[in-house]
């Protein structure tokens, strides 16, 4: 995006795959100059300055924030509220705060409660749809976010100004961005996201708890279940945090797919063979399709 602004300061709270990530894209993009760290782990953020994914490792909010044309929220939703609460005090007027968490009612809660409304007309809830099971400073890539959606779903009282700053920056990223309400996006990566890990966490779950011989189970498994459980390497901490404060609409996403389990069940136990090729031909087009309109 040539005619996106150079950021002269970004702010990165959690340095991790995502916020990582998104510094290295904005650096080879070459529209950032400074970018700080802040986080927890001291290990991690020397690691990302030796990777040159950071230029500077904060240790005090206050001079951190101090000039920052953009801060960037990526550490796990959990700790939103908290991290908020700590930076509200410190924001500037025109400095853009954005996140990148995976749930965004919680996240725009936490927001109305400790963000002063003057800093909310520079607040826009994002979500990075990317990402792999690994975890932190060194797996950062600048390419992560290549083709890869980007939702934003703005407050009312959010301005154009920043929403659209906010909206080159990840296009300079290479990603595809979308505005979208809040809950609506909390139902649909319910589904497509949230219930997807639960389900790859169980399995392996379930097979560790089904024989006291795993590793000899194991070695018989092939590519199917390797792939279908390579989720279940995702942080804990963060799918935690993720789960918990999707927590309703998840639970009713888990009813749901215990329905479809319950008539597969069905079908077994009435040895329905014709029905039951006629559900796999179903979800086998469904997928298709699916792959064949994502190009």
């Amino acid at each position: 995006m040539t005619n996106t602004a150079i950021l002269n300061k970004l702010v990165i709270i959690g340095v991790g795959l995502i916020g990582g990530s998104f510094a290295l894209a904005l650096r080879k993009a070459g529209l950032v100059k400074h970018i700080v760290g802040i986080g927890r782990s001291q290990k991690n953020l020397q690691c990302a300055l030796e990777l040159d994914v950071i230029d500077e490792i904060a240790t005090d909010i206050q001079p951190a924030l101090h000039n920052a044309d953009l801060v960037l929220l990526a550490m796990p939703v959990g700790q939103t509220g908290h991290i908020m609460a700590q930076i509200a005090v410190h924001l500037q007027a025109k400095t853009i705060l954005t996140d990148a968490g995976s749930t965004k009612q919680d996240v725009i809660t936490a927001a109305c409660r400790h963000i002063p409304i003057q800093n909310r007309h520079h607040f826009v809830p994002g979500h990075p749809i990317a990402g792999t099971e690994q975890s932190g400073a060194q797996a950062a890539q600048a390419d992560l976010y290549r083709n890869k959606h980007v939702i934003l779903t703005p407050l009312p009282e959010t301005g154009m100004d920043a929403i659209e700053r906010v909206k080159q920056l990840w296009q300079a990223c290479g990603a595809q961005v979308s505005l979208m309400p809040a809950d609506e996006h909390d139902r649909v990566l319910a589904a497509t996201s949230h219930l997807p890990h639960i389900l790859a966490f169980t399995m392996m779950n379930y097979l560790n708890h089904s024989t006291d011989q795993l590793g000899n189970l194991l070695h018989f498994a092939g590519s199917g279940l390797r792939d279908f459980t390579r989720i279940a390497s995702s942080s804990p901490e963060m799918w935690r945090d993720i789960c918990l404060a999707n927590r309703e609409t998840l639970l009713k996403q888990i009813d749901a797919y215990q329905n479809e389990l319950k008539s597969l069940q069905e079908l077994l136990k009435n040895n329905d063979g014709k029905e039951l090729e006629q559900v796999f031909s179903k979800a086998r087009n469904v997928r298709e399709n699916w792959i064949k309109n994502r190009g």
